[in-house]
C-alpha cells in the first residue's frame, strides 16, 4: 500500500477481495483498487490508460506548393508575395516552408492569405494569390513556398 500511495499507482485485484484493513488503509491514503473478475477486462483497461498517457503523434500532411512570382513591399504591412499555386492548394490555417535555392530558410504561419484583392480561406492549383507570412519579409522572386499542415494522431498499444 505504501508504494501504490508514493507512486500513485493503482492496485489491480484479479479474482480476490481486498479486506477491510486494506480497503480503510487505500482509503485512507487516496488509493484506487480496481478489482477484475475476467483478465481480458483488466488488459483492455490498462491498455486505455497507458494508450491516454501516451503523447499523439504530430504527422505532417502536404498540402501544396507555390511559386513566387512577384513581391510588393507595403510600408504599414511589410512584404506580400505575389504568388502562383503550382500543386494542390495554399490553405490559410496551414503553415509555409520558404525554399530558396533548394535550402530551406524557414518555417512561417500564414498572416494573410488573398485571391483577386478578397480574402480567401484556401487557393487551388493554377490560381494566384497573394500571401503575407507572420514574422518574414525576405521573399524573392522565384521562392517556393511548401504549404503543410501538422496534425496529431493519437498513438495506441498495437
Amino acid at each position: 500500500m505504501a508504494l501504490a500511495d508514493a507512486s500513485d499507482a493503482v492496485i489491480i485485484a484479479f479474482n480476490v477481495a481486498a479486506d477491510e484493513r486494506a480497503r480503510a488503509a487505500a482509503d485512507e491514503r487516496g488509493v484506487q483498487i480496481r478489482r477484475y473478475e475476467i483478465i481480458y477486462q483488466a488488459t483492455d483497461d490498462l491498455r486505455k490508460a497507458l494508450e491516454g498517457m501516451l503523447a499523439p503523434d504530430k504527422r505532417e500532411t502536404e498540402l501544396g506548393r507555390a511559386v513566387v512570382q512577384r513581391t510588393f513591399s507595403i510600408s504599414r504591412l511589410g512584404v506580400i508575395a505575389g504568388c502562383r499555386v503550382i500543386a494542390g492548394i495554399i490553405a490559410r490555417n496551414a503553415r509555409l516552408r520558404v525554399i530558396r535555392d533548394s535550402q530551406v530558410l524557414g518555417d512561417y504561419a500564414i498572416d494573410s492569405l488573398k485571391r483577386e484583392k478578397d480574402d480567401a480561406r484556401e487557393v487551388r492549383d493554377g490560381l494566384e494569390c497573394g500571401i503575407k507570412l507572420a514574422g518574414f519579409n525576405d521573399i524573392k522572386e522565384g521562392d517556393i513556398l511548401e504549404c503543410y499542415r501538422i496534425e496529431e494522431v493519437a498513438r495506441t498499444l498495437s
